[in-house]
């Protein structure tokens, strides 16, 4: 996922940016408002996620993310020291998804980044007349929550319906185990870890197609689509 990072504290950005290029993330640093605004000219919607810090030297964070809500829907989640209710509502008014008060753990911020994206996949999935995704013989109707191979249902159960279709969004790409475990049952990893093997293990068996999940050693995991 591309993320834009707005911080003026070139420090704090870096060392950031190196956490969550750890987890995946292709990172654009800007250093004020003005340059964030700019990175946005080219394609308005080409970040996933934009981290936007409000202590802007140029100008006010909430002025930023009101000119960047104007030109794309894409996630805004504030990240600022400004604690108190009013600061937050404001925040959220003006368009941003989420508020992040420093100093925050990391993990929570990498969970509230997931977070923000699936509810945005799942805004931007498609009409009912289009909502099936097709990978060889293996088809998934969205609205219906109904899967089939050749033809032929297969149960699932309602976690594993949502993990297939999550991984099936984004055939090739790889999901983090810790981004699994967020959007799907939308928890934190302690402790859910077999959980979600165990998920994995039944699907390739239900839908007989070992191959079709792929496990990234260390990583997570990724849907490898079936040639014809």
């Amino acid at each position: 996922m591309r993320l834009l990072l707005v911080e003026d504290d070139n420090h704090v950005a870096a060392a950031l940016s190196a956490v969550l290029a750890r987890h995946g993330f292709d990172v654009t640093h800007a250093r004020n408002g003005e340059e964030a605004l700019r990175a946005l000219v080219p394609d308005a919607d080409r970040f996933g996620v934009v981290l936007l810090d409000l202590g802007l030297p140029d100008q006010d964070g909430y002025e930023v993310c009101g000119k960047i809500r104007k030109r794309t829907g894409t996630p805004v989640i504030m990240v600022t020291a400004r604690a108190d209710v009013r600061s937050r509502i404001h925040g959220l008014n003006l368009g941003a998804d989420d508020y992040v008060v420093k100093p925050y753990d990391t993990g929570e911020l990498l969970a509230r980044i997931h977070a923000v994206s699936r509810r945005t996949v799942q805004e931007d999935a498609p009409s009912s007349g289009e909502a099936e995704l097709r990978l060889g013989s293996v088809r998934i109707d969205l609205p219906t929550r109904q899967v089939s191979v050749d033809g032929a249902v297969v149960p699932l159960t309602r976690k594993e319906f949502d993990l297939l279709a999550l991984l099936a969004q984004r055939p090739g790409v790889v999901f983090r185990r810790e981004q699994i475990i967020s959007e799907v049952w939308r928890t934190s990893w302690e402790g859910t870890g077999r959980t979600l093997e165990v998920h994995v293990a039944s699907l390739r068996a239900k839908l007989r197609m070992p191959a079709l999940i792929e496990t990234v050693r260390g990583v997570g995991y990724r849907l490898v689509e079936p040639v014809a």
